[in-house]
């Protein structure tokens, strides 16, 4: 079994098994063990997750433990909201959120925390929210990865850059979801813009050019397949994900409803082998 890493000393030679590729579909014991057998460094967490591994017995000692085991870190926490909204924040649970996301920064080490939108006001408004989101996250040691998504006011990498740039602080940067990329704008030269140390966060997965299903998270959670089994140009993300020089380890974030009803590891070892071909061929 190979020693866990460092997460924070993963690199662009690394997978992550990206929380979402298995999710709630499959217990911590099964991730782990799927992540593990595909030779990921690491998996990422949804903040909500670990509040249920918690409340269901499980102490981040234990996690750790299985981790460990596994030869895994915890990569990555997922995602904040609420962080560009006060009122929004105040008014549910996101504060209790980032808070457990710090705590589980602090146990693990974690490289990453996700950040989505919406925000509300201006462009400056949502730089200044934040920098202040950086600088709390900052005080754990973590990188704060905005993830843009079409559906929101934050819809291309060109968004979230604009605002990683108003926020000018060295812990913020862009989390690039190809899915979303692909959904969205679309166009390459969006990321190769990105500026290396900017781009924080890498998340591939392939799928059919056009939506399938007609509601965007059901077509975004159930359709995603393994690195080149779709029509999606993985090969040209690859490589403007490259041209940025970015030193991000890559994520496997592949939802699809086929690997709900298994035990998942042959479905993330085609998605990291799927990937590695990229890597190392530039092609399927």
């Amino acid at each position: 079994m190979a020693t866990a890493r460092k997460p924070r000393d993963l690199g662009a030679d690394d997978l992550v098994l990206g929380h979402f590729t298995l999710s709630r579909h499959h217990d911590i014991v099964q991730r782990v063990d799927a992540a593990a057998a595909a030779g990921c460094a690491g998996i990422g967490l949804y903040i909500r997750d670990f509040q249920r591994l918690e409340a269901g017995g499980m102490s981040a000692a234990g996690l750790a433990e299985l981790l460990d085991d596994g030869g895994l870190c915890l990569a990555e926490i997922e995602a904040l909201r609420g962080w560009g909204d006060p009122a929004v924040a105040a008014a549910g649970d996101h504060l209790d959120q980032e808070a457990t996301a710090f705590r589980m920064a602090d146990e693990f080490e974690s490289r990453t925390v996700a950040a989505i939108g919406p925000y509300a006001g201006s462009i400056t408004d949502a730089g200044r929210a934040f920098g202040a989101l950086c600088d709390r996250a900052a005080e754990h040691g973590l990188l704060v990865a905005l993830e843009f998504l079409p559906f929101t006011n934050i819809a291309t990498a060109a968004d979230a850059l604009r605002i990683v740039e108003r926020a000018d602080r060295p812990n913020g940067g862009v989390c690039v979801d190809f899915w979303h990329h692909q959904r969205g704008a679309g166009d390459l030269a969006l990321i190769e813009a990105i500026p290396g140390e900017k781009l924080v966060g890498n998340q591939v997965s392939d799928g059919p050019l056009e939506p399938t299903l007609d509601d965007y998270l059901d077509d975004c959670l159930r359709t995603r397949v393994p690195p080149g089994e779709g029509e999606m140009d993985v090969a040209g993300f690859v490589d403007a994900v490259r041209s940025t020089g970015t030193t991000a380890p890559w994520a496997l974030e592949v939802c699809n409803e086929a690997a709900w009803e298994t035990d998942g590891a042959a479905f993330v070892l085609a998605c990291a082998d799927g990937l590695r071909r990229f890597l190392t061929d530039g092609e399927p």
